[in-house]
């Protein structure tokens, strides 16, 4: 009788532990970080939900203040998505969605992490909705093992068609007022054979350089020199998680180390790592929600 009792208050215990985890992760909070090169940069976090659009639950933004970012990019915002995975748990009014609160963010830049699909006979609408997004600054993307595992000519055709650029291992420029910041990408980069160089190797350490790739191993296993700033996905927050504090499964081999959000690798370079929007495998996501990312660019004073 006692264990039946016990193992009931454990249940309700287990049962109201969660809804508070998910009542705290749908509300709005604020995150300080504290750098750990202060006089480089700074950098908060917050998130908020994002009702209203199906198959995101939430916006996470980053306030990133940094000595490189040039005055006239004080304010600029960033817009990071990755991981779609369509069709997976991410169906079509899901993906429209998408399109629409990507636009209602009115980043100045969106910026494209990998893992577009789960067949080459999504590869366009995913692509055409992520072309409708509009931005000032134009739209950047590498690619994930999904999109160099499968239907890889499609997306070039497909990118080049929505003018999306696509970045493999090439480096290009946002430019406002005659100032300028830099967007590397990486080629598959889990082929270190071929692509164990980071493009930023030959970029000034004077320049603000964001270097995206679809993982964030790649920002420790090789060096990433002159990088000021790395967005990656594809590990989606664990996908399934206990209370989004551990994941049991995490495509990564440095373990929990680079589960999602704001990480740093030995050097100490910032990498924010997104949850992402759809799943592999199973389609269920657990203490791991979908995310849009936001990073407002900002000059430290």
């Amino acid at each position: 009788m006692c264990q039946v009792m016990f193992y009931r208050e454990f249940k309700s215990l287990l049962f109201v532990s969660a809804l508070a985890v998910l009542f705290l992760s749908s509300c709005q909070s604020t995150q300080n970080f504290t750098s750990p090169l202060p006089a480089e940069y700074s950098i908060s976090a917050s998130k908020s939900s994002a009702s209203g659009y199906k198959n995101v639950k939430r916006v996470k933004q980053y306030e990133f203040a940094h000595r490189d970012v040039p005055a006239s990019f004080d304010g600029c915002r960033l817009a990071f998505v990755s991981d779609l995975h369509y069709r997976s748990l991410l169906k079509e009014e899901g993906l429209g969605d998408i399109t629409r609160l990507l636009n209602d963010l009115k980043a100045d830049a969106l910026l494209i992490g990998g893992d577009l699909h789960e067949g080459c006979g999504y590869v366009p609408d995913v692509i055409a909705a992520l072309g409708a997004v509009k931005t000032p600054l134009g739209t950047y993307a590498v690619l994930g093992n999904n999109d160099y595992e499968a239907c890889y000519d499609d997306i070039l055709k497909e990118m080049e068609r929505q003018g999306i650029r696509l970045l493999e291992h090439k480096v290009d420029t946002l430019k406002r007022n005659g100032e300028r910041i830099v967007i590397a990408g990486v080629r598959d980069p889990f082929n270190l054979e071929q692509n164990g160089q980071s493009p930023t190797l030959s970029l000034s350490p004077d320049d603000f350089v964001i270097l995206l790739t679809h993982t964030p191993d790649y920002a420790e296993d090789v060096p990433i020199t002159n990088t000021d700033l790395v967005l990656a996905g594809h590990t989606h927050g664990g996908q399934v998680t206990l209370f989004g504090l551990y994941a049991p499964i995490i495509p990564s081999h440095y373990g929990q180390r680079f589960l999602t959000g704001l990480r740093y690798n030995s050097n100490n370079t910032p990498i924010i790592i997104t949850n992402g929007i759809g799943t592999s495998n199973k389609n269920i996501r657990l203490f791991a929600p979908s995310e849009v990312v936001v990073i407002t660019l900002k000059r430290l004073k």
